[in-house]
């Protein structure tokens, strides 16, 4: 039974913009009852990779709003507001409901609302006489954005920065890790799949998952749970594994260059919600969509970028040889004798030629759209030298540091701020010990291209700590207070761990190598210390199980917390299709992030430490 996150959350959204009746046979809602929809900036966001404003049309919505905008009123239709269950937009659902500006509200919220909320939500409405205008309240547990089949983000922003602050206090710890358990809750509910959960000791991970083990235990002992209508997996013995990390697990992965076509495109050029603008041939910003539509992007995404250029070449001399098929066809031999049988051949070819035409005019457009991407792309490789980064970046993970002169060459050489400031990273994480003349010449380097140091020094500053702490790293760490105080010493352990896999050669990335341990489920001295959660089994203490909850598994979800990147979605999907049978890998994260949008979060935590540019001197001395 597969898992596809993407057409579930789809089918939900066309069900609540149904009025939340069951949808026609044909999958649209019912087009004949006109309605309006309103919805905020993150409900949005979850709405504009699924549906396409041409099918809102499909299924009767006619207009559309953000909910703090101001809105005229519409009489005899009913409003779909699909917002957040929070302060601000209860009290513009209160106001909208006492000026009567639509007929009926049918009120979706994309999570659980709380009941203080709800309380505020009726006392409000009926202070304003306006109560009857509500005609329902769902909880649509829909707070996560899907990207692809496999792919999906909680849009949660900066959860790295807040989880590893120094000044976070264990309420605010607290507070996102629900947050993120919360995100995650909404994600299985609509799979309706109650997983075995697996994570590492100590840090966020090990939150997660005994939080979360909470809420689907809370949650499974009411009688009409999420869990039971779609409970292909109840009877079923094959349930998903869900793997829960942490950010600081493979620090490098978030860092690193790389030159497959999906982690380019998005690093470079900045992909958000499977959008991005290029600059066009003739001047002007032209805008993309990436997505399931796109044959050639699902194709092609995880080659390197030079096949991908020769791929483009390919169909774009398909597509011409079956144009000059088509005109050759229909064109008539020139001088031949007319008689009616050429005319009927010839009618029956120009029907053939009608009918290809759309086809050959959208491969064109898509062969058109990724020509102008690759263009940028080469342009910006070439400028940046980026090549080179990825293939320097990758020889130091294996070799386990650098040659110094090459070190320095690349410092001095060509590529942005950012791309210099994220090698020096790299030279740090992938160093076993680090030369402190060695790290002072990068630093000196770094600053004489006036970067800001202050990421390069929180890296080597918690892998110093980590270092000197790596034995006192005990296994025991799980409450709150606790991590907070040892966070530097939990912080890269795991990372430094990671190196010494990652010494193999192979590059495989350590998490891609982790998951496919915990999904074969055989004896393996890396992950016999992980714990394992099963909300379905009675509570025993965490990390002991019976045999069952050890694989193999067929599907997997993998969380990062603070974090992902189209380098490990990639990766996992690579792993995936190549098991024998294929498996299927979701991978999900609090927010998807460009090595640029990674570094700026390590730089200011390196701020929030006293370090960075302004006080390289001082630390220097340290």
């Amino acid at each position: 039974m597969a898992l596809n996150l993407r057409q579930k959350q789809t089918e939900c959204i066309i069900r609540m913009l149904n009025l939340n009746q069951p949808v026609n046979p044909s999958g649209t809602a019912n087009e004949e009852v006109y309605k309006i929809l309103i919805y905020d900036k993150f409900c949005q966001n979850i709405l504009s990779p699924l549906i396409h404003v041409k099918d809102l049309r499909k299924h009767g919505v006619t207009l559309y709003f953000l909910i703090d905008k101001d809105r005229k009123p519409v009489h005899d239709v009913p409003a779909v507001y699909f917002v957040q269950p929070n302060n601000p937009n209860i009290q513009r659902i209160v106001a909208d409901a006492s000026r009567s500006l639509y007929d009926s509200f049918h009120l979706n919220f994309s999570s659980s609302i709380p009941r203080p909320l709800l309380e505020d939500l009726a006392s409000g409405t009926s202070n304003s006489d306006s109560i009857h205008r509500i005609s329902k309240v769902h909880d649509q547990y829909l707070e996560f954005v899907t990207l692809e089949d496999n792919l999906f983000s909680l849009s949660q922003k900066s959860t790295y920065v807040q989880l590893n602050d120094p000044s976070a206090g264990d309420k605010e710890i607290e507070d996102i890790i629900e947050r993120v358990v919360n995100g995650l809750f909404c994600v299985l509910a609509t799979l309706a799949a109650v997983p075995i959960i697996r994570c590492p000791r100590g840090g966020p991970a090990e939150m997660v998952a005994s939080a979360l083990d909470q809420k689907l235990r809370d949650h499974l002992l009411s009688k009409n749970n999420l869990f039971s209508e779609g409970g292909g997996f109840v009877s079923s013995f094959q349930r998903p594994i869900l793997c829960i990390f942490d950010r600081n697990f493979e620090l490098s992965a978030g860092i690193q260059h790389d030159f497959r076509y999906r982690p380019l495109v998005h690093d470079i050029l900045g992909l958000k919600l499977n959008r991005l603008s290029v600059p066009g041939e003739k001047g002007g910003m032209k805008s993309f969509e990436l997505d399931s539509s796109d044959p050639f992007w699902m194709a092609n995404g995880s080659l390197e970028f030079p096949e991908v250029a020769v791929e483009i070449e390919t169909q774009l001399n398909k597509y011409k040889k079956d144009v000059d098929e088509v005109n050759k066809r229909t064109g008539g031999t020139a001088g031949a004798e007319f008689d009616g049988t050429d005319l009927i051949g010839n009618t029956k070819h120009l029907m053939n030629a009608v009918n290809s035409l759309p086809e050959l005019t959208e491969r064109k457009q898509v062969i058109d759209k990724h020509t102008n991407i690759a263009t940028v792309l080469l342009g910006e490789i070439k400028e940046r030298s980026l090549d080179a980064y990825v293939k320097k970046e990758n020889d130091m993970m294996v070799r386990g540091g650098i040659d110094r002169n090459e070190l320095m060459s690349v410092l001095k050489g060509k590529g942005t701020k950012i791309d210099k400031l994220r090698f020096a990273i790299m030279y740090i994480i992938s160093s076993e010990t680090i030369n402190p003349s060695e790290a002072e010449a990068v630093e000196a380097a770094l600053r004489e291209s006036e970067v800001d140091t202050s990421a390069f020094q929180y890296v080597k500053k918690i892998k110093s700590l980590n270092v000197s702490l790596a034995s006192a790293n005990s296994a025991s760490r799980s409450n709150i207070v606790d991590w907070a105080e040892k966070l530097y010493g939990q912080s890269i352990s795991a990372v430094t761990a990671g190196m010494k896999n990652l010494l193999s050669g192979d590059r495989q990335l350590a998490l891609t190598r982790t998951v496919e341990a915990l999904m074969e489920g055989k004896p393996n001295p890396e992950i016999d210390s992980y714990l394992v959660f099963d909300a379905r089994a009675p509570k025993s203490s965490p990390g002991t199980s019976s045999s069952h909850l050890k694989g193999p598994f067929k599907e997997a979800i993998v969380f990062m917390i603070g974090g992902g990147n189209y380098v490990e979605y990639g990766s996992l999907q690579d792993l995936a299709q190549h098991q024998q049978p294929a498996k299927q890998v979701i991978y999900g994260t609090t927010e998807i992030l460009t090595g640029m949008e990674f570094v700026e979060q390590l730089s200011l935590l390196g701020q929030k430490m006293g370090l960075g540019s302004s006080s390289a001197a001082a630390s220097a001395t340290h």
